[in-house]
């Protein structure tokens, strides 16, 4: 049950707290981009089963790799792309909070 608080917390509230902090001139344009993080979970499509909640999804999926998590860091720099850069390193903290309760038994 934690897991999924946590997973499913940062997937959703963290993003709109970060628009509505980050981003007070375009809060809901700035939380909708910062939702939209979760497009890259179609990579889970290509996985059989799709869904495992035993699986870590970091370095599993293609869109979750080491190279992938490189390139959305390199997003946060460039002010046009930062945005995008967050939503999908939020994404990436979500799961990856997810692997870490994972591997603690929780």
């Amino acid at each position: 049950m934690l897991r999924e608080i946590v997973h499913y917390g940062i997937h959703f509230i963290l993003p709109i707290i970060a628009g509505i902090l980050f981003y007070p001139g375009k809060r809901l344009k700035a939380t909708l981009i910062l939702l939209s993080g979760i497009i890259i979970d179609l990579d889970h499509l290509l996985a059989n089963p799709v869904f495992d909640p035993n699986r870590c999804s970091i370095g599993f999926h293609p869109l979750h790799a080491p190279w992938a998590i490189v390139l959305y860091a390199t997003l946060l720099i460039p002010k046009s792309t930062r945005i995008f850069g967050l939503a999908l390193m939020i994404h990436i903290l979500a799961d990856a909070s997810d692997c870490w309760l994972l591997f603690k038994g929780f």
